[in-house]
């Protein structure tokens, strides 16, 4: 029982700091707001220029550049339709962006949960060979009472590092949408000055 629990805060731990390298490479915020489309962004004012713009979003995927294409792609639309549809794939974006964060957040919650089932199991384990062999030897009983411990701290070194790295890159992807929200929201106004 020991090492099954051992094994899956093991497991756990490889998880999450997958996720978390993961994470920190797709949320960079060059990757996702890349400095050659705002520059592009910021000296369209016209339909041409907006072309030019829709040529940078496609040489540089990103999901701000996906939605200005999106957004480029409907200037003939009327400004509340294509606000709407701005929106929509707005909140897809932010779906994307926010992928994985959900493991992250169960991690935080189960690895502290691991780690106390390992304390329990390891405790039932040395008190019933206290239960057989006696208190005779305080060593041995220290040994096993550490290696109890040893479950709850790993299950408390799994979460820790978890809890952060999901604050921050909830936070991160927080920041990331309301900038390309304000960003979105300068292209659609530019475009629709009449």
């Amino acid at each position: 029982m020991d090492s099954l629990i051992y094994i899956l805060l093991g497991l756990t731990s490889v998880v999450g700091l997958a996720f978390i390298v993961e994470r920190a490479w797709a949320l960079r915020w060059k990757k996702v707001v890349p400095p050659e489309i705002t520059v592009s962004l910021e000296s369209c004012r016209t339909a041409e220029e907006a072309q030019m713009l829709r040529r940078v979003c496609q040489q540089k995927t990103s999901p701000l550049g996906r939605l200005l294409l999106l957004a480029s792609s409907h200037l003939d639309w009327p400004k509340a339709d294509n606000v709407d549809a701005l929106q929509t794939a707005a909140r897809h974006e932010i779906v994307r962006l926010e992928r994985g964060l959900v493991v992250l957040e169960i991690i935080v919650g189960i690895a502290p949960l691991l780690g106390l089932v390992g304390t329990i199991a390891g405790m039932m384990t040395l008190f019933g060979d206290i239960g057989q062999s006696g208190l005779n030897d305080a060593a041995r009983l220290a040994k096993g009472i550490a290696l109890i411990l040893n479950a709850t701290l790993m299950g408390l070194l799994i979460a820790i590092p978890a809890l952060i790295a999901w604050s921050y890159f909830s936070k991160k992807v927080e920041v990331l949408a309301v900038e390309m929200e304000a960003l979105c929201d300068e292209f659609i106004r530019r475009q629709y000055t009449k």
